[in-house]
């Protein structure tokens, strides 16, 4: 009896240290559970809390800066886009030889709508890369395939011993216009994304306005462009013409190739930093680079912890956002429908409607001259005033209001535009 005491005491005792070292497992699980709970509630407090920084900042150097050069993108997207309208009847008048001064409806088609064919594929995939690798990387991508894609579109090649037949020059165009488009369709949508996201609450509306009325600039641009080169070929001869719409077209490389720089010196935006990239350390050096924030606020961070637990267009993602995505982008084709087709066609209106006069009375420079003019004056009238009002209102009467202003407006030119002719 005696003897068995002993065992007995040891096996007791391995039992209480097997069931000690078992509890003091768990016991060590759940607080590392609490502390990473713990810790993440804490970075996602700060994170709301740079957010918040972010929304109540007041408006600083840097919200300007930022403007313009993701303004810079919008004014090259629209004169990549809207400059070829312009040159297209001289295309006509040197490579068809066409008693109007057109294009051959096919082909003017072509030249005209295939860049736009590009933009809608590159929104979808830079849109879609810029979440993953950042707005800034991307950026850069899409600029350079804009600076090279227009300087090769001007660079479009034909056969000189047979320079009459222009199947050389259209198709290397078109080619080298679809993945310049390509590149504008991921430069439209990261250029508002970045501007939206350093923007504070009070001004945000107005700021992505300035960034969109960058694009009436660039309009702008491209109009005075074709006007100078075509006054400065006017007297050269016949065959020095083919340059002018060369020139225009490597033109559009320049105002993207002079804010490449100053674009890979901006800091990635702080909501990618740390929404998506997770990266606070890096955010917070980043930010305090360009802006002057302070950390005061202390709000509940339960809304930042679940925010990415739903994917994009599940069932959550529809709920919380789907009226809101189909609304906007509703409302963006339908202003889209308007916006491309008449600045991309407006110079057949003008033809229609004998503001340009008899192209067989005309030199093919005097034609572009003409035509370039009144496509200035439309920009100079009407496009500009709507978007700098927008810019100055849209912070104070809102944005369904201004939305319903021109939307109306926009139904009664038309109608106007149409109903005589």
């Amino acid at each position: 009896m005696f003897t068995t005491w002993p065992a007995r005491r040891h096996g007791c005792s391995s039992l209480f240290c097997h069931l000690h070292g078992a509890g003091s497992a768990l016991l060590y699980r759940v607080l590392d559970a609490v502390t990473s709970v713990k810790c993440e509630t804490r970075r996602a407090r700060k994170q709301v809390k740079v957010l918040e920084a972010l929304d109540v900042a007041g408006t600083q150097m840097y919200h300007f800066t930022t403007i313009v050069i993701a303004g810079m993108g919008f004014f090259t997207d629209a004169y990549d886009l809207f400059s070829v309208s312009l040159i297209a009847d001289l295309l006509g008048r040197i490579y068809y030889h066409s008693a109007d001064g057109r294009l051959p409806r096919n082909v003017a088609g072509a030249v005209s709508g295939v860049a736009l064919c590009g933009t809608v594929l590159g929104q979808l995939f830079f849109g879609w890369l810029g979440d993953r690798m950042g707005r800034k990387l991307i950026y850069g991508v899409t600029l350079k395939l804009m600076v090279v894609c227009s300087l090769a579109s001007g660079l479009s090649f034909h056969n000189k011993p047979n320079r009459n037949k222009p199947k050389c020059v259209v198709a290397t165009l078109c080619f080298f216009r679809f993945w310049l488009g390509f590149g504008v369709g991921g430069d439209y949508p990261l250029s508002a994304t970045i501007m939206s996201e350093y923007a504070n609450k009070r001004t945000r509306g107005a700021f992505i306005a300035a960034v969109f009325a960058m694009q009436g600039l660039g309009n702008l641009a491209a109009g005075a462009v074709v006007l100078v080169l075509s006054a400065s070929f006017k007297n050269t001869a016949a065959y020095d013409t083919d340059y002018v719409w060369r020139i225009v077209l490597m033109l559009g490389a320049v105002p993207a190739l002079l804010t490449y720089y100053w674009r890979m010196k901006m800091p990635e935006t702080a909501r990618y930093t740390m929404l998506i990239a997770k990266n606070l350390k890096l955010e917070a050096s980043d930010m305090a680079a360009v802006l002057d924030i302070d950390f005061v606020s202390d709000m509940d961070a339960e809304a930042v912890v679940k925010q990415d637990e739903f994917g994009l267009f599940s069932m959550e993602f529809l709920h919380k956002h789907g009226r809101q995505l189909l609304g906007t982008t509703v409302c963006w084709f339908v202003l889209d429908v308007v916006f491309y087709s008449l600045n991309l066609f407006m110079k057949d209106i003008f033809s229609g409607i004998g503001w340009i006069g008899d192209a067989a009375e005309m030199s093919p420079l005097e034609q572009t001259y003409k035509i370039a003019r009144t496509q200035a004056i439309i920009v100079v009238g009407g496009s500009l005033p709507g978007y700098f009002l927008t810019v100055l209102f849209v912070d104070r009467i809102g944005r369904i209001k201004i939305q319903l202003m021109g939307f109306t407006m926009m139904t009664i030119f038309m109608i106007g535009l149409a109903a005589p002719y």
